[in-house]
């Protein structure tokens, strides 16, 4: 195996003779490049390139690919959910225009959000590429699905091949002999609770070998290993740091439970800000003193899912492919791990909507880059379509992230838009808001008129809702106009 330093001086080589041959975005309308698109499940901030955590999660492979080309230290879901986010992602549409701004856990053997009147004729990011002479490969959570949930919202129709299907994306896992909470002298009422346990975690004790994303990123490495006749798009999808939080136990001993520290968070945090009606999770994880169990088995997560990063990576060095592929990674959604009372993803925060992203193209960008202009996960569609010289659908709403790419240090006007339904109700009315985040603020406004103001260079916790005072009026009247039309 390589190694990091030998592999980022590999790289750096690559880029800058990509770049002396004339590789740069007009070059990519006379060569194909072949794209190497990564999905990661439920990540949120405290990785290494991030660092919103100490001590931050142990992410080599995730330090690797920053210092390959840019690293978006300010990008955010267009929806802190699985199902709208990864949708938008993949039409280029905004949820804030689709309407599609919540989970859906059941399908009918075929794409749900198809029966959206926006999405219903859109063109999937696959199959874009698919109609424009390229493969399309895809393995793992692309679309929403869960290991344990019989079924998918990914179109088999628009790929070449997916592994194991597309209908069911993610192969067999495995999971811990588990223990009644009765019987572990656990209070009832652990969320997603029964006899399942998947709000838990717990080490296993197999080889990474046996684990469902191992097998996921091994088919990737595979399809890397071939020789391809047209330039591909190869997806892969993978799926941790979901829940549950199990993982082999090495990833467990990296983070001695005593070392464990808990996230900034204030007692009465949600004094001034609105409830998002899932403190219950909080109060279990209280009641039997699980939170710094479980932040273990977030950390163990991420670095087990930074590893499988690795690999896919190794194999792209080791392939014919390394100098002429582009990379981006992008994570779903952020995760609460218990600020502001909460546990998984679903409000309008920072911890929710703030998301590992990085590109590195060759001959565009430059290694270790950081850029902290606000951009959103919508932004991925046109910005390949720009690079790989495909047309861009008039679908898309997001911007061309091309600009940033050569040149990071500039600052983007356009802030990054997120909108979600909530379940829960206020006077009979279903809960609908959108987070408008800016390089500086985050605005956010709830259509039972309720708001929330948060200035990120005094209040990166966002602890202090300013919304309520005079002076900010005008804060909060410039950000308004990027709401939703609906919310307006």
């Amino acid at each position: 195996m390589m190694k990091r330093r030998d592999f980022l001086k590999s790289s750096a080589g690559s880029l800058i003779a990509a770049a002396s041959s004339g590789y740069g975005i007009s070059g990519f309308r006379n060569r194909k490049f072949n794209v190497l698109f990564i999905a990661i499940d439920d990540m949120n901030d405290w990785i290494g390139p991030l660092a919103n955590h100490l001590p931050k999660a142990k992410t080599p492979s995730l330090d690797r690919l920053s210092e390959m080309g840019v690293n978006f230290t300010n990008a955010h879901c267009a929806s802190p959910a699985c199902h709208p986010s990864r949708v938008s992602v993949m039409t280029g549409v905004s949820p804030g225009r689709s309407g599609l701004i919540q989970n859906v856990f059941k399908s009918s053997g075929k794409p749900t959000w198809r029966e959206n009147k926006v999405l219903k004729d859109t063109i999937t990011l696959s199959q874009h590429f698919r109609n424009n002479g390229y493969t399309a490969l895809g393995t793992g959570k692309l679309f929403h699905a869960l290991q344990w949930w019989p079924g998918s919202e990914c179109p088999a129709g628009d790929w070449d091949e997916y592994w194991p299907t597309a209908e069911k994306p993610i192969p067999q896992w495995q999971r811990p002999e588990l223990v009644p909470d009765s019987e572990a002298g656990l209070t009832k009422g652990r969320p997603l609770g029964g006899a399942s346990q998947l709000f838990g975690a717990h080490p296993l004790n197999i080889a990474d070998e046996k684990t469902s994303d191992y097998k996921v990123v091994s088919w990737a490495v595979s399809k890397l290993n071939k020789k391809h006749n047209n330039p591909f798009f190869l997806g892969c999808g993978i799926f941790r740091p979901h829940i549950p939080w199990e993982v082999p136990k090495k990833y467990f001993d990296m983070y001695p439970l005593e070392d464990i520290q808990l996230p900034p968070h204030k007692k009465d945090d949600l004094k001034d800000a609105m409830s998002h009606g899932r403190e219950h999770w909080h109060k279990w994880v209280l009641e039997n003193d699980k939170w710094e169990e479980f932040i273990q088995g977030y950390l163990a997560s991420i670095s087990y899912s930074d590893a499988m990063l690795g690999k896919l990576l190794d194999g792209l060095e080791q392939s014919r492919y390394k100098d002429n592929t582009i990379i981006v990674l992008w994570a779903d959604h952020g995760m609460h791990i218990g600020e502001k009372q909460n546990w998984e993803k679903f409000t309008l925060w920072e911890e929710s909507t703030r998301v590992p992203f990085m590109w590195v193209v060759p001959g565009v960008t430059d290694a270790g880059s950081k850029c902290s202009s606000p951009v959103s996960l919508i932004d991925v569609y046109p910005t390949l379509c720009e690079l790989t010289g495909l047309p861009v659908p008039k679908q898309c709403d997001g911007k061309n992230l091309t600009s940033l790419l050569k040149k990071p240090s500039d600052i983007r006007d356009a802030p990054a838009v997120t909108t979600y339904r909530f379940r829960k109700k206020i006077d009979g009315k279903t809960l609908v808001g959108a987070s408008v985040r800016s390089h500086r603020w985050r605005y956010i406004y709830y259509n039972s008129g309720f708001e929330e103001l948060y200035d990120h260079n005094n209040d990166e916790n966002e602890f202090t809702n300013l919304a309520n005072k005079p002076k900010y009026k005008v804060v909060k009247d410039r950000l308004k106009k990027w709401l939703p039309e609906f919310l307006k």
